[in-house]
């Protein structure tokens, strides 16, 4: 008979009393768990039958050698502890199981045993299909510490933080480019009874709003990298003292503002390098056509080039001042041909050197000049005398005439301006 308070199984008859399996179906049937595992079947049970898993809670899974000696009891909590609060949180893990396990001892059996352990080796596979992209990862995802980590503070005093709106600690502009790009994602939330429409919107609000982050850095990379806040604050002008470099023609200075836009493909490095290097090529160039210069005029060797030079030099000298003593003798010819027109017609003689230009511009004759001349001064003395001009003066002279003739005897003194 057997003992009191003790269980045994009903198929093999070994003692079951720390863990057995009971029909939920049949009335006294209770298993041990090799039985139950090989599927034995006695009198109306059978292997499909629902069953009760009946123990004290004291046996181990992992057996007797296994570290922390985890009881049945305690492996299911730790398992019902992982689905409710997720793989990490251990504290609330190890209050879930027991005030007799730390945060730290469940870590370390739930590694070593349902990942490392074999049971993990033979349900974790290898190779994990369909795995999802970690986007937090250093490698320049779009939610990367690259793109988050803000750079290093601006050098500039307080006054000039307060003038631009800078905010040191944050590395952000009480203006931002693109002020409004928060307003992209500020109202989107994840809803469980969201349809495939809904969350695909949502994803194309974030990437538009990743997108606009990516903008904001990189015209903060490319104001840093070309010094433009120092140049906005005055502070280049001092730097460029400090540094004297070479000096900037007017057309390089034309060809940078027009090369503007390459700033936002080209760090200033490569642009300051870039026309470096165009500055090279016309050296280059304008060397390469001196020394074809040379060739053609039969010099082979740099020797003889200075002697060529200088005697460029002074061949350029004489033709030079050749140039000079023809341009005095052709001024002095011009003033003798300037008259050439007039200075045959009768009367050219008693004119002056002032009343033959002015002959000349009015392409007027001397005699003619002579007549009104005579004319406009006998009228001038009549009026003085009071006496009344009844003179006329000649056909040919119109308006314009008479005033530049009336202007060119006041300016020489023959009548009074009040007269003309």
């Amino acid at each position: 008979m057997a003992e009191l308070g003790k269980k045994y199984c009903v198929y093999c008859l070994a003692e079951v009393s720390p863990l057995r399996f009971r029909c939920t179906e049949c009335a006294d049937i209770e298993l041990c768990p090799e039985c139950f595992s090989a599927g034995a079947e006695i009198g109306p049970h059978r292997r499909w039958h629902g069953y009760q898993l009946v123990d004290g809670g004291r046996f181990t899974l992992w057996g007797a050698e296994a570290e922390g000696g985890w009881s049945s009891r305690e492996e299911q909590l730790l398992l019902d502890a992982i689905e409710q609060f997720g793989f990490g949180n251990w504290e609330d893990m190890a209050a879930h199981v027991g005030a007799s396990r730390t945060p730290q001892e469940v870590m370390e059996h739930y590694v070593s045993m349902y990942i490392h352990g074999n049971l993990g080796k033979a349900c974790i596979p290898d190779t994990i299909p369909n795995r999802v992209t970690d986007h937090t990862c250093p490698s320049g995802g779009p939610l990367s510490p690259s793109l988050t980590t803000p750079l290093p503070p601006l050098d500039i005093s307080v006054a000039e933080q307060q003038q631009l709106g800078y905010m040191p600690l944050r590395d952000d502009y009480e203006i931002e480019y693109d002020q409004d790009a928060e307003t992209l994602i500020s109202g989107l939330s994840v809803n469980y009874d969201d349809d495939d429409v809904e969350i695909e919107l949502k994803r194309a609000h974030v990437d538009m709003y990743v997108r606009k982050l990516k903008e904001r850095q990189r015209r903060k990379n490319i104001a840093r990298d070309y010094n433009l806040v120092p140049a906005f604050l005055g502070k280049d002008k001092k730097d460029k003292e400090k540094t004297p470099k070479r000096k900037i023609t007017k057309e390089e200075k034309e060809l940078r503002l027009k090369l503007r836009p390459l700033y936002q493909f080209m760090s200033c490095k490569e642009f300051e390098d870039f026309f470096e290097n165009m500055h090279k090529e016309r050296i280059l160039r304008a060397k390469i056509r001196e020394l074809q210069r040379y060739r053609r005029n039969g010099i082979t060797k740099m020797e003889e080039s200075a002697e060529y030079e200088a005697a460029r030099h002074k061949r350029e000298k004489r033709k030079e001042n050749k140039n000079i003593a023809s341009s005095k003798r052709g001024k002095e010819e011009g003033k003798e041909g300037e008259f050439a027109a007039i200075e045959n017609l009768p009367g050219f003689e008693l004119l002056s050197d002032r009343e033959k230009v002015l002959c000349s511009s009015l392409n007027l004759s001397p005699a003619r000049y002579v007549t009104v001349k005579t004319i406009i001064i006998k009228d001038h003395l009549q009026k003085r005398q009071g006496i009344p001009s009844k003179s006329r003066l000649p056909s040919y002279l119109d308006k314009v005439l008479k005033k530049r003739i009336l202007n060119f005897l006041t300016e020489s003194g023959w009548i009074s301006r009040d007269a003309s």
